[in-house]
């Protein structure tokens, strides 16, 4: 028997790789015991357990940004979160941490360390946050998901997709998913998207832009997000909803997408071979234009600045390109060329072989 404690949370880009994992791991071994580490405020409290899994949690510490209390506070709070990582190795007597960032897994990674436990990563950025690029010095193995993440014997894997997705034939599912959202199978649709939050730009101009893409001859299925602040154009082949909770179809109907560049929705497109317009998310660390970066480049995405993104762009750019079939289809192909939909299985794959040194095999008794 198995254990495996897999650390990460805070937001969905580390809980749902995480979670495609530890279903992988419990599928093949009905014996394995998959446990979950991570704080009592992260999105993980509430997705871990509702999947089945024990949610086991620490103290959230995050590294200080400037001098003050909590950065005084921070070495003796840091020390006890790697101690209750280590007590929590010992007593259920774990045997790898695979650990997908956020505040939770640098105290694992030293944990782990300490307990002389393997430590596997797996980085959905391809500019990899500050806890995976100090565990990467010491992991037994290194998986990322964009190509050229710079981590120390970094490992292309991809990126662990829903199972709905991984296993997604998009021209079977494409009537249903054409009847669901009220929309006609036989012609193009275009996906606009920018999460589950909305992205002010995109919405603001697939509105703006709505009747030029509509006489085009493309249908515009378009996902607006909660906190959206734009009104349906009312046109016959714009659809427009607030959320769509079987994401899953709204990509079989998709012959394009306009998007955001988080890790997962780049790692989606590609795996499913769209191609894609992307506007990346102009505040933060600019992780969102460097996960676009190998798709673009092989010739599978466009990268537009999200304040270049405007109704001119779209007649001069997007317009042109949704009019040239031929293009498209090379896009598509490009796309499909650097995506993964195996990334689940590489990344099971790295856990096992950072076992093999230790002399126990995933499965096997201890």
């Amino acid at each position: 028997m198995t254990t495996y404690l897999l650390a990460g949370g805070g937001t969905a880009g580390h809980v749902n790789p995480l979670l495609a994992v530890a279903d992988r791991l419990r599928d093949r071994d009905a014996d394995a015991i998959v446990l979950v580490l991570g704080t009592a405020e992260g999105l993980e409290s509430r997705l871990v357990p509702a999947r089945g899994y024990e949610l086991l949690t620490i103290e959230k510490v995050p590294f200080p940004r400037r001098p003050n209390g909590a950065a005084l506070r921070f070495p003796s709070r840091f020390r006890r979160s790697i101690t209750d990582v280590a007590e929590i190795i010992g007593e259920r007597g774990v045997d790898a941490v695979v650990g997908f960032g956020g505040y939770v897994a640098t105290p694992a990674y030293l944990a782990a360390r300490r307990a002389g436990v393997p430590v596997v990563i797996h980085e959905a950025n391809a500019r990899p946050g500050l806890a995976n690029r100090l565990g990467a010095r010491f992991a037994a193995r290194v998986g990322v998901a964009f190509r050229g993440t710079p981590l120390p014997h970094a490992e292309f894997v991809g990126m662990p997709l829903r199972r709905e997705i991984e296993t997604l034939d998009r021209p079977a599912r494409r009537a249903e998913a054409a009847a669901l959202f009220g929309l006609d199978a036989a012609r193009p649709v275009l996906l606009a998207t920018g999460g589950s939050l909305g992205a002010r730009r995109i919405n603001r101009t697939m509105v703006a832009s709505a009747p030029a893409i509509v006489a085009a001859g493309w249908q515009v299925l378009h996902v607006t997000g909660a906190k959206s602040d734009v009104e349906d154009p009312g046109l016959p082949d714009y659809r427009m909803v607030e959320y769509a909770d079987r994401m899953d179809l709204a990509l079989s109907v998709a012959d394009a997408a306009v998007s955001r560049a988080g890790a997962a929705t780049v790692s989606e497109l590609s795996a499913l071979g769209i191609p894609a317009i992307y506007v990346p998310y102009p505040v933060g660390n600019g992780e969102q234009r460097f996960n676009a970066a190998d798709v673009v480049g092989a010739g599978g995405g466009v990268l537009v600045d999200d304040a270049a993104f405007l109704p001119e762009w779209v007649e001069r750019g997007l317009v042109p390109l949704l009019a040239d079939r031929d293009r498209l289809d090379a896009m598509a192909r490009a796309a499909a060329s650097v995506g993964a939909l195996d990334g689940t299985d590489r990344t099971v794959a790295l856990i096992d072989a950072a076992l093999r040194p230790a002399g126990r095999p995933p499965g096997a008794g201890a």
